[in-house]
């Protein structure tokens, strides 16, 4: 109960997966907000690997490594909010259908945004091995489960997330000036996390 309670927490607080899920649900339609959700998945499921072999370890204690990580992630959630405040081809307010673009972009940002995350793996090595069970297995197998059950909790949450976005997109698509404040209300948005996380320390 204490890791199902400390998991729907986790995966209830806001942060740069849970803002690029919405975001990109507001702008570009079920679908697209669909493909961020898989792909912040996929990215968060590289961090549960390897807490499960030991490679967050030396994210933890290298400082140069989570340097390296930290600002890479800043750097790429700055040029998504400064891409989205001067676009306006890919926003609520555009004439495409937003089932008709191209998912697999979107899916590898969301892969990006999660792995170049370097809290995630820091929050992992740190929250995971709590459960760990002496005598009951091998340990790398025993974080891998965790960290998947994480993600499998995460699959009743995201989805609510990117249902209710895809009917707020609908109401913007028709109400250009609203769907522009939404472009750059996100935009700002990411170009807070990335300074935020650029800022951050272990």
């Amino acid at each position: 109960m204490t890791f199902l309670s400390a998991a729907v927490l986790l995966n209830l607080s806001p942060g740069p997966e849970s803002a690029f899920i919405l975001g990109q649900t507001l702008r570009n339609g079920r679908r697209q907000g669909f493909a961020a959700m898989f792909g912040t998945w996929t990215g968060g499921g590289l961090h549960v690997v390897m807490a499960a072999v030991g490679l967050s370890a030396i994210l933890a204690a290298s400082a140069l490594a989570f340097s390296i990580v930290k600002w890479l992630g800043a750097a790429y959630l700055i040029w998504l909010g400064v891409k989205m405040l001067i676009s306006r081809e890919d926003s609520p307010a555009s004439d495409e259908a937003p089932n008709n673009k191209n998912s697999y972009p979107v899916y590898w940002q969301g892969v990006l945004i999660a792995a170049l995350n370097p809290k995630v793996a820091i929050f992992f090595l740190a929250f995971l091995p709590q459960f760990v069970v002496e005598g009951a297995g091998s340990s790398g197998a025993q974080l891998f489960l965790h960290g998947c059950l994480i993600i499998l909790i995460a699959g009743f949450i995201d989805p609510v997330l990117v249902m209710v976005g895809a009917r707020l997109g609908a109401l913007f698509r028709k109400k250009r000036q609203v769907g522009q404040w939404v472009n750059r209300g996100l935009g700002g948005l990411f170009i807070t996390l990335g300074v935020r996380l650029a800022s951050s320390t272990k």
